[in-house]
């Protein structure tokens, strides 16, 4: 489903952020650049050879590296090329300046075009590479695995499907109202979250030395590593941690601020956490209300720790279509 999934997210993170109309269906090799980028850029840090740039280009997996890079900003580039043509045409610069809300790339260009010194085409696309990869690979990883452990704990999946049954099953659309209002399904993509954290870990350079609580010190500058995956599955941070248990989420249960991290913490945590959450109660619950999801026993999927969750031999599942 993995595949499938990323394209929805991608076409999700396009409307919303990028203002782009039309089809997605033919980003799939933007979409397999990405999972190649994913996957060498892991390779890539357990090779001390390979940290050479130099050596690096000269190998197999070096060449597939960029041009893997090349199909990315290919595909960055064309968006943003798309939308500066609308930009220039006479009088649609105002009419976005009116907007009552502008998109991510809506404000980029203006501010490029107000002051052209202040961001360079090189900075643009990075911003926009940015956003548009962690925009649409996590929330795919996230929703993926979702579906995977509701396939798996059947009884929870009822449960999210009865409450949200109750609020669409008149045919309703799916409003920010709704969003609140569905509790139970929150706590399992949370517990879902906790098991498979869609980013397992996040480095940070030191700003200033650090004293642990065993005595240990690091220096300042120095880059740490935190396990994300790690530290969800913790026993003396989660009891059972390899339980699918979403009661550990109900409204007033106790729990240090900073055990559960799937969006990092912090002055630099995740900059699209609510757009994030929220795509994932959409996803979720319209995809509760129309199918039945059933695991695949023969294909059990194997997490693989890259820099975003994937399994080593995808996720399957059976969809049952409901009346």
């Amino acid at each position: 489903i993995f595949q499938h999934v990323s394209l929805m997210t991608l076409d999700t993170i396009m409307k919303c952020a990028f203002s782009h109309q039309g089809s997605i269906q033919n980003s799939k090799s933007y979409i397999q650049a990405v999972g190649d980028l994913n996957y060498l850029f892991f390779s890539r840090m357990r090779n001390v050879f390979h940290q050479n740039d130099t050596i690096y280009r000269l190998t197999s997996d070096g060449r597939l590296f960029h041009h893997a890079c090349q199909l990315a900003h290919e595909h960055t580039d064309q968006v943003i090329g798309q939308r500066k043509a609308q930009l220039q045409n006479e009088g649609e610069l105002e009419k976005i300046r009116q907007k009552r809300h502008l998109d991510f790339l809506d404000i980029l260009l203006c501010a490029k075009m107000e002051n052209w010194s202040s961001l360079s085409d090189e900075d643009l696309r990075a911003e926009v590479d940015t956003f548009m990869f962690e925009g649409h690979d996590t929330t795919a990883s996230g929703i993926s695995w979702i579906f995977y452990a509701l396939a798996a704990h059947p009884e929870h999946q009822k449960k999210c499907r009865e409450e949200v049954q109750s609020l669409l099953g008149d045919g309703a659309s799916i409003t920010w109202d709704h969003m609140d209002q569905m509790p139970y399904t929150t706590m399992c993509i949370k517990e879902a979250l906790r098991l498979y954290p869609p980013v397992p870990s996040v480095s940070r350079d030191l700003s200033k030395p650090i004293t642990f609580p065993d005595g240990r010190s690091l220096p300042k500058g120095f880059m740490v590593t935190l396990s994300i995956y790690g530290l969800h599955h913790n026993p003396k941070v989660w009891p059972n941690p390899e339980v699918f248990d979403p009661s550990r989420f109900a409204p007033g249960s106790s729990r240090h601020s900073h055990s559960f991290l799937p969006f990092s913490g912090g002055s630099r945590n995740c900059i699209g956490k609510q757009f994030a959450m929220n795509e994932l109660k959409v996803a979720v619950a319209l995809t509760l209300l129309r199918f039945e999801l059933l695991p695949d026993p023969t294909r059990v999927p194997v997490p693989m720790l890259l820099p975003v969750m994937k399994s080593k031999n995808g996720i399957h599942l059976h969809l049952r279509k409901l009346q």
